[in-house]
């Protein structure tokens, strides 16, 4: 199986080369795909440490009041976001994971293999499982939309499940749906993003009640905005920063036709003074959360996206308005009380009513550190 399995991996690096060398002059992908699939400026990990692994940003910051009980550690991410994160860790080693052709020759032995939800990669767990001292899959879950197809390919992901030690899933489902896929020795822990402590690291003075339009994709920006009072100071901050761009554009139209100011978060100071905001800055939602009045989350008025992590909210006791596509956060969305779930036309009426948002049940932190250690 290994060996059939590296050959394909290997075919489709080589027919993807000219694709990835293309991508690499792209500003997202400058750092990671070189360091990924060229091994550029991303050395083994030279020390043997408990590994910890994650795909991107929000991954990576769940783990962070996990990875504050460790003196040292081993941090691998797959995107650039992600790595940024990573990097504010002062006690972490910090490396792309490379490509899984590379991974026979470039995984040191380690104390424990820690991957974050749904990294499942074959060569990842085939190779650890022979060098770690063990393999555990945390914050494991399986969506309703993702689970019929993980079980078209049952075959496959029980041959991963056979190099994992351990797996600790978020809820009662998960563990049900992970056996069924062939994981072995199942423990149901929460979700590990209930757990995080945010720190506040400057303190936004706002003009009049604030309205922060958060993680929004493609178009939501227009939908939501068409369907609020513009009595609040707004904030909107993408997703995505390589949508910064066309997103200030709109956001520069919007405020014109409708007589109001704008301005970027990386041009203000503490004081928020425009009438809308685009938040052109990464890792300022916590600080803006702090100071809101309410949240609107993106990701969830469109249908392609699923929703995004109401923790973040919730911590902060903000009210918070949702669209009803969250088929990727379910689990989230039942751990927080008072979560407003309205459509688009909805959102003018659902901002008359506004309760604070609180988390029910915390993961056991002891518990998850017992594991890893």
């Amino acid at each position: 199986m290994v060996v059939i399995y590296y050959i394909f991996a290997l075919f489709i690096y080589l027919i993807s080369l000219p694709f990835l060398i293309f991508l690499s002059f792209k500003q997202k992908y400058k750092k990671s795909i070189p360091a990924r699939f060229f091994l550029y400026k991303n050395p083994p990990f030279s020390k043997k440490l408990h590994w910890f692994h994650a795909c991107s940003l929000g991954e990576t910051k769940a783990l962070n009041p996990i990875i504050k009980n460790f003196e040292e550690i081993n941090l691998s991410v797959i995107t650039q976001t992600g790595f940024n994160e990573a990097e504010r860790h002062k006690n972490a080693h910090v490396r792309f994971l490379p490509y899984e052709i590379f991974l026979p020759f470039w995984i040191r032995p380690c104390k424990s293999l820690v991957v974050m939800e749904a990294e499942l990669w074959y060569m990842l767990f085939y190779v650890a499982k022979r060098r770690c001292e063990k393999t555990i899959l945390l914050n494991a879950r399986i969506s309703d939309r993702s689970f019929p197809k993980y079980m078209k390919f049952r075959w496959f992901y029980k041959k991963i499940f056979e190099n994992i030690d351990i797996v600790l899933a978020q809820s009662e489902t998960d563990k049900k749906r992970l056996l069924k896929l062939g994981a072995k020795n199942v423990k149901v822990i929460g979700n590990i993003k209930t757990i995080t402590d945010f720190k506040v690291t400057k303190n936004y003075k706002k003009r009049k009640k604030l309205l922060v339009i958060a993680s929004t994709h493609e178009n939501e920006e227009e939908i939501i905005l068409k369907n609020i009072p513009l009595e609040y100071q707004i904030v909107v901050a993408p997703r995505h920063p390589e949508r910064f761009k066309e997103v200030e554009k709109f956001l520069k139209d919007f405020a014109t036709k409708n007589s109001l100011s704008f301005s970027k978060l990386s041009q203000s100071d503490e004081e928020l003074k425009a009438d809308i905001i685009l938040d052109d800055v990464l890792g300022e939602l916590i600080n803006l959360y702090a100071v809101s009045d309410v949240v609107i989350l993106g990701g969830s008025f469109v249908e392609n996206v699923g929703g995004h992590n109401p923790i973040e909210v919730a911590y902060f006791n903000k009210p918070l308005i949702s669209g009803r596509h969250i088929f990727n956060q379910k689990a989230l969305y039942k751990e927080v009380e008072n979560i407003k779930i309205v459509d688009v036309k909805e959102l003018k009426e659902a901002l008359k009513d506004l309760k604070p948002t609180f988390i029910k049940n915390r993961a056991d932190l002891k518990e998850i550190l017992r594991v890893i250690s």
